[in-house]
């Protein structure tokens, strides 16, 4: 691994605290795999990191249990209003004293026709007349919620982490997040992205290789050019960036935190391992089908939010890949599907619900989330005790 650079930790109110060791003047190889660039930088036992899901599964509970077991717990907070993710915040601060991160959808820009959305709503039809919903359901007030208002709580809360996808902050944004030491955190599918972050000023970046659940963080090149593997991104963008690169996709448990490592990666975040555990906020068929999946369960799809995501093909998914009809941008498809998914959820049909998991889904526990964390450390330490053997 890398030598780990010494640089200032971050508490849960954001104020810097000193390392617990100098990792300058202790030779990497003497180092143990935890303490890490990453690690360092954030304040963490673990260069271990619950990946910032939006949508209900990551409560305050679950956030402050990976936070205290070690690692960062997340806030995925995209689709969270401000004045919901101050209350979560409190909540979290409640729970936990360690570092934690809130990570937001930086906004981008799109057009849709209304003849598209109309021809949409009449395909969804069918859908809500079977979940008892209006057929023709009035137009939302807006199609997602305001970035600079979900902004302003982060600053003004001086959480410990930021991190971010779907694109890249301006540069006063960046420089307002860095003034009140809040560490920031970006993401990146290929490494042209990588070197745009870096370029901009991001401390960490996550490399979400194609396996990762969830919507596909790519905002500089087409998706389809973006659908590099994990372990195939991981070494690319530590050879050609300076910062440290955390490893992203297909990563749960503790021989996927070795190999990451092993790749030139810092530390490592992990979403689907955490959407089974005890504190997820995930629904119970959600969970049931987590339980269920096996190696070749996902598909990448943008019939839920009309942004490719990866998530286990189901009813929903299946139908609209018939369908002939234009399926409008992110976040207008998301926006027109949100009714649809929560009456599926009211009435607990899988096949209505929108089951982001990553390719490695089948390897989920039940248990949790300290156990997730716990679990996965003594894996790797026995990985990295036979290598050394």
């Amino acid at each position: 691994m890398a030598k780990s650079k010494s640089t200032p930790a971050y508490t849960a109110n954001g104020k810097k605290s000193e390392p617990s060791y100098d990792a300058s003047s202790v030779p990497s190889a003497s180092l143990p795999w935890y303490k890490t660039a990453v690690s360092e930088k954030l304040g963490l036992r673990y260069p271990i990191i619950q990946a910032g899901m939006a949508g209900g599964s990551t409560t305050p509970e679950l956030v402050a249990a990976v936070s205290n077991a070690g690692g960062l717990g997340t806030l995925g907070a995209g689709y969270m209003t401000a004045q919901q993710i101050r209350e979560a915040l409190l909540r979290i601060r409640e729970l936990t004293d360690r570092p934690f991160a809130v990570n937001l959808f930086i906004p981008e820009p799109y057009e849709v026709r209304s003849e598209d959305i109309a021809a949409m709503n009449e395909v969804l039809g069918t859908y809500r007349q079977k979940l008892g919903l209006p057929a023709d359901p009035s137009p939302p007030d807006r199609y997602s919620e305001p970035f600079e208002e979900q902004l302003e709580v982060v600053l003004a809360e001086q959480v410990p982490a930021f991190s971010f996808t779907f694109g890249l902050p301006s540069g006063a944004v960046i420089e307002r997040l860095q003034s009140c030491g809040i560490v920031t955190i970006g993401t990146a599918t290929t490494v042209a992205e990588a070197v745009q972050l870096e370029q901009a000023g991001i401390e960490l970046i996550v490399g979400q290789g194609s396996e990762a659940g969830g919507h596909r963080g790519t905002f500089a090149v087409p998706h389809e050019q973006a659908l590099v593997g994990t372990m195939a991104l991981i070494p690319q963008l530590a050879d050609r960036v300076r910062v440290p690169v955390i490893a992203a996709g297909g990563i749960m448990d503790g021989r996927g935190v070795a190999a990451a490592l092993a790749l030139g990666a810092s530390g490592v975040q992990m979403g689907t391992a955490f959407l089974t555990a005890l504190e997820s906020g995930a629904h119970p068929r959600y969970k049931e089908e987590l339980m269920r999946s096996t190696d070749d369960s996902t598909t990448l799809t943008r019939a839920f939010s009309g942004k490719p995501a990866r998530g286990i093909r189901n009813a929903f998914i299946a139908d609209m890949e018939r369908c002939e009809v234009r399926i409008p941008p992110y976040p207008v498809q998301n926006a027109l599907t949100r009714d649809i998914r929560q009456a599926a959820a009211r009435a607990g049909d899988a096949g209505g619900l929108s089951l982001w998991a990553g390719q490695a889904a089948a390897l989920c526990r039940t248990e949790g989330a300290a156990d997730i964390i716990r679990r996965t450390v003594q894996q790797t330490s026995e990985r990295f005790g036979r290598f050394n053997a």
